[in-house]
């Protein structure tokens, strides 16, 4: 779905960005708008990033 070998994900500061803007934009829809659907979607979407970019991550391989 996602290639998360990309090298713009390779500082550990992207990384995290991405993952907590996805949680609190999940935290924004429900707190703000009342919008529990696109509340799950974000919060599904970050813990997929989360999973793949924080737990499972390898960096890409270098130029030799």
């Amino acid at each position: 779905m996602a290639s998360f070998d990309h090298p713009m994900f390779k500082p550990l500061w992207v990384r995290i960005a991405l993952v907590a803007f996805c949680f609190l934009w999940a935290g924004f829809e429900v707190f703000t708008t009342k919008s529990f659907l696109w509340a799950a979607i974000f919060a599904a979407a970050g813990g997929y990033a989360g999973y793949h970019l924080l737990y499972k991550y390898t960096p890409p391989a270098g130029k030799p």
